[in-house]
């Protein structure tokens, strides 16, 4: 099955065409700047050809026709009509406790979609869009909508409550949610088959580190509990966002900074994480860079870093009761000699041992253990791979769907 994947932003559109067969990628690329100056679209197929094309692209139905054009483009496509784009897939953030799995998309559906605008305000009306762009170019077409936070809906009640009154959770379901789900779940079912096991004997600690970053545990192939709360704010140190704050600090600061809610929530989601520790930016590599010239505010945030991912790592392993492998996944956790190693060191009395060597080598899109031999506990570096998750999450409902 030939599986158009959307993943559709605020002003930008990344998709992949994805043969479900062969479990490969048959051409990927990315609509950037929509309702901006000098929009652009960047397309490559399995063959390596690439495309990048500018223009004025004013909303999302228009990056996907261009996007649909591109795919079928005699000379740069990779499918004669769009009668062989079988199913689409789209990645939704956020499903509230209404979706625990992905569902085929309906009328019913996007209603309850708009019902959850109010728990992910800028994730949501994007990702809405986007399959509205969708069905209007490619109506016929069954779509299926995989959410991140679906994964993550396995975690017992003890552990998405907060302590606030009870009443809010029901009144406005304000509760952990976790994110990344789809992310946390590949990496863990390739850590499985890695190793020749059943996802349902072990217990996990996936770190999906990027410009957002969390941490989830995953015992018998469930999520039980995660970093990311209610928002994707809560948790780790990340690029911008602050993760965990003590709420006083907030009130704190609005009162001395006499700022409001709207100020707020930029100050935390946009100015903090390592861009405010350090001062200087919010990429892991201008961070090394400036470490390695003694930047005392770079070091410092690099530390907060990873003391704050090692106690998640700690806690989750205690939680579960101990740890039979622990992932590092993302952009950082796949390029990050330097954070795997900080956030595993003093971990030694667990079983958790990485090995130099492996761990230096361990970069840019390679997979393999970074642990000693003889280590009780698997350290690995996994690709993800939520495109693909979400193709085959499609091709099975859309599959079941045509036989029923």
């Amino acid at each position: 099955m030939k599986v158009l994947v959307i993943n559709s932003g605020s002003s930008s559109i990344k998709y992949q065409l994805i043969d479900t067969k062969a479990g490969i990628s048959l051409a990927k690329g990315l609509v950037d700047r929509i309702g901006l100056s000098n929009s652009s679209l960047k397309q490559s197929r399995e063959d390596g050809h690439k495309i990048n094309l500018f223009g004025e692209i004013f909303e999302h139905s228009q990056a996907l026709e261009y996007i649909l054009a591109a795919l079928t483009s005699e000379k740069h496509g990779v499918i004669k009509s769009l009668d062989e784009i079988d199913a689409v897939g789209h990645r939704l953030v956020h499903g509230g406790e209404h979706f625990k799995a992905s569902v085929l998309i309906t009328d019913e559906v996007m209603d309850v979609l708009n019902e959850c605008i109010d728990l992910a305000p800028l994730h949501n009306p994007p990702n809405i869009k986007g399959v509205q762009a969708a069905r209007a170019h490619l109506g016929k077409t069954p779509m299926v909508g995989v959410f991140d936070t679906a994964f993550h809906s396995t975690m017992p009640d003890y552990a998405y409550i907060y302590g606030i009154p009870y009443e809010l959770y029901k009144r406005y379901g304000i509760r952990r949610y976790g994110f990344h789900g789809t992310s946390h779940r590949y990496v863990s079912q390739e850590f499985a088959r890695m190793y020749g096991k059943d996802i349902s004997s072990l217990k996990l600690i996936s770190c999906h580190l990027g410009n957002g970053a969390s941490v989830a545990a995953v015992q018998y192939g469930k999520s039980v509990d995660t970093s990311m709360g209610f928002t994707p704010l809560e948790g780790l140190v990340m690029g911008t966002r602050s993760g965990d704050v003590d709420p006083g600090v907030i009130l704190q600061i609005a009162t001395k900074e006499d700022l409001d809610v709207s100020d707020l929530n930029n100050l935390l989601n946009k100015h903090g994480g390592m861009l405010g520790i350090s001062g200087l930016s919010s990429d892991m590599r201008d961070i090394e860079e400036a470490m390695e010239k003694g930047d005392e505010r770079a070091i410092l945030a690099m530390n907060v870093y990873n003391y704050r991912l090692k106690k998640y790592i700690a806690a989750y392993a205690g939680a579960m009761g101990g740890v039979d492998g622990i992932i590092f996944t993302g952009g950082i956790g796949e390029n990050g000699p330097i954070t795997r190693k900080g956030a595993l060191e003093g971990l030694e009395f667990m079983g958790i041992h990485v090995d130099d060597s492996l761990n230096e080598s361990m970069i840019r899109g390679k997979q393999g253990e970074i642990n000693p031999p003889d280590a009780p506990v698997k350290v690995t570096v996994i690709p993800t791979n939520e495109e693909l998750v979400i193709a085959l999450d499609t091709e099975a409902i859309v599959s079941k769907r045509f036989t029923e």
